[in-house]
Order: structure tokens, then C-alpha cells, then sequence
């Protein structure tokens, strides 16, 4: 008897485990930044195409907004604290440590004195 319920334990288990399998979907991975004036930005990530998450990004920055998209990878973008409305810089790369700096070495490049990462975000990485 022992034999038969544990025969049955295994074939509901793997059921369960076809079943589960196949209700995965693949990741959706489109994002992008918007950027504006005076530190303002919008954000949209693991959206199911770039045109969604480009139109979600803008819609949520405040002005005239310039995008930037990512798909697989990172976005920052720094603003110069001392002057909120002048030096800016943003990245976009495949990890977050190397965005974060490179969009930081923008803001001073352009003449920012206190740049601080102002927003970030990953998207899905496949």
C-alpha cells in the first residue's frame, strides 16, 4: 500500500511541476529614463515592448523630457546638487555599479561641483 500512495505522491508532484513549467512566460525586459530639466525624470522598466516603457517614462517626467532606453542593462542619471537646473549626466550599461559611475563622471564633466545619482533602475535581465 505504502508503495501506491508513494506512486501517486511522485505523479502529483510531477503534475504539478508540468504544470507550473508551462505557465512560465519569458521575461519582458523593455525600460527607459526620461530626463529633463531641473533633475526631473521618469522611469519604466520590464515592460512588454520598448514603445510602452519609452511612452511610461515620458508620460511620468515632469516637462520637456528627453528618453533614454535599456533593455537588459542599467540607468542612471546624476544631478548637480549645488545647482539642480545646470550639470547633469546619465549611462546606460549592463550593471548598475559601472552606470552609477559613468553617469556620476558625466555630471562633473559638464561642470556639475556636488553630483549625486538622482534615479536608477534595472531592467529585466533575460
Amino acid at each position: 500500500m505504502s508503495s501506491r500512495i508513494a506512486a501517486r505522491s511522485r505523479a502529483f508532484f510531477s503534475a504539478t511541476l508540468i504544470f507550473s513549467l508551462a505557465s512560465l512566460q519569458p521575461a519582458i525586459g523593455a525600460g527607459a529614463l526620461a530626463i529633463g530639466k531641473c533633475g526631473a525624470y521618469g522611469q519604466a522598466y520590464d515592460h512588454p515592448a520598448q514603445a510602452s516603457a519609452l511612452a511610461a517614462a515620458k508620460k511620468a517626467c515632469k516637462g520637456d523630457c528627453t528618453t533614454v532606453t535599456m533593455n537588459r542593462a542599467c540607468a542612471a542619471l546624476a544631478v548637480d546638487m549645488a545647482n539642480p537646473c545646470g550639470a547633469h549626466g546619465y549611462a546606460v550599461a549592463p550593471r548598475i555599479s559601472s552606470t552609477l559611475n559613468e553617469a556620476t563622471k558625466k555630471c562633473y564633466d559638464f561642470g556639475g561641483k556636488e553630483c549625486v545619482i538622482r534615479a536608477w533602475a534595472c531592467d529585466a535581465r533575460g
